[in-house]
C-alpha cells in the first residue's frame, strides 16, 4: 500500500508519479524529515544533497514560507541512473523549485558563515567523507552558522539476520575505500557513538538521539549486490584482510533477501 505522505507529495508536486522506486526512498526521507522536528517557515541549509531526496522532504516541510539551500561537493554529472543535474533540474520544474537552491561543486568550509540558518541537515552523507577528522571540520563550520544541527546516517546495529546482510556490505565497501580508490558513497563508516563524540568536541552539548525504521528499502540489496561486484578487485589487500573479507562474504552471502539497516537521526544544539 503506498504511503499517503508519499502520494500526497507526488499528487501535488508532480514529482517522481512514475518511479516506485524513488517513491520508497521518499517515504524514508519524510520520516527522518519528521525527526529532524523541523517548521514551516524555517531557513535550512543541507549539505551533501546528492539527487534531491531529502531536499524534497525539507522544502514540502518549510513551505512556500520557507528556503532550503542545497550543497554538494560533487559536480552536476555524478551519478546513475540519473546524474545530480538532471535530478536537481527535474526538481527546480517543480512547485517545490522557488524555495530551493542547489548549489554543486560546492565545499562547505568555503560558506560564508555570517549567513545563519534555523538547522543544517547532513542526511544520509557522512561515509562519504574520508575521516573523522574531515568530518569535525564541518561540524566546527556548522556550529558557527546555526544552533541546530540534524544529522542522519546509517545504525551499523542491526536487529535482524536479515539486515546483517546491508552491515556485512558497507563493511566490505569500506574496507573497499582502504585499498582501491573509488568515489563511491562509501569511504568510511561512522557510528552514532563516533558521531556523538565528534559533536561534542565541536561544541554541541545538547543532543537527542533516535532510530527510524529503514528494514523496507532496497539499500540493503544495492549494497549487497555492488559489494559481490567488486570481489575480485582485493587482489592486492594483506593476508590477513583477505582471510576476514571471506568471513564477510560467507556472512553476507547467506541472506537471501537482504533488509536495509535502520537510520539514527541526532539533532545538535
Amino acid at each position: 500500500m503506498k504511503n499517503k505522505t508519499v502520494q500526497q507529495f507526488v499528487e501535488t508536486y508532480h514529482l517522481y508519479e512514475d518511479d516506485a522506486i524513488q517513491q520508497i526512498q521518499l517515504q524514508h526521507r519524510f520520516s527522518l524529515v519528521k525527526a529532524f522536528n523541523l517548521q514551516p517557515g524555517m531557513r535550512i541549509l543541507e549539505i551533501g544533497c546528492g539527487q534531491g531526496d531529502t531536499t524534497m522532504a525539507l522544502a514540502h516541510i518549510v513551505g512556500d514560507s520557507g528556503f532550503v539551500k542545497a550543497i554538494d561537493i560533487a559536480s552536476g554529472d555524478y551519478g546513475a541512473p540519473m546524474t545530480l543535474q538532471e535530478a536537481h533540474e527535474n526538481i527546480k520544474k517543480s512547485p517545490l523549485g522557488s524555495r530551493i537552491e542547489f548549489q554543486l561543486e560546492t565545499d562547505f568550509l568555503s560558506l560564508d558563515t555570517t549567513e545563519q540558518y534555523d538547522a543544517i541537515v547532513f542526511s544520509h552523507c557522512s561515509w562519504y567523507f574520508h575521516d573523522e577528522a574531515q568530518l569535525l571540520q564541518y561540524f566546527e563550520h556548522t556550529r558557527s552558522m546555526t544552533s541546530q544541527l540534524c544529522f542522519a546516517e546509517w545504525d551499523t546495529t542491526y536487529h535482524t539476520h536479515e539486515q546483517s546482510s546491508h552491515f556485512f556490505a558497507v563493511t566490505i565497501l569500506a574496507l573497499f575505500s582502504q585499498y582501491v580508490d573509488n568515489d563511491g558513497n562509501i569511504q568510511a563508516i561512522f557510528t552514532k557513538k563516533h558521531i556523538q563524540k565528534l559533536l561534542k568536541q565541536a561544541n554541541f552539548t545538547n543532543c537527542t538521539l533516535t532510530e527510524v525504521d529503514a528494514s523496507y528499502l532496497q539499500d540493503g540489496a544495492w549494497e549487497q549486490d555492488y559489494a559481490n561486484s567488486i570481489q575480485s578487485e582485493f587482489s592486492d589487500a594483506p593476508p590477513l584482510i583477505q582471510t576476514l573479507l571471506d568471513a564477510l562474504y560467507d556472512n553476507m552471502n547467506t541472506v537471501q533477501q537482504p533488509q536495509s539497516l535502520n537510520s539514527f537521526v541526532i539533532i545538535a544544539r
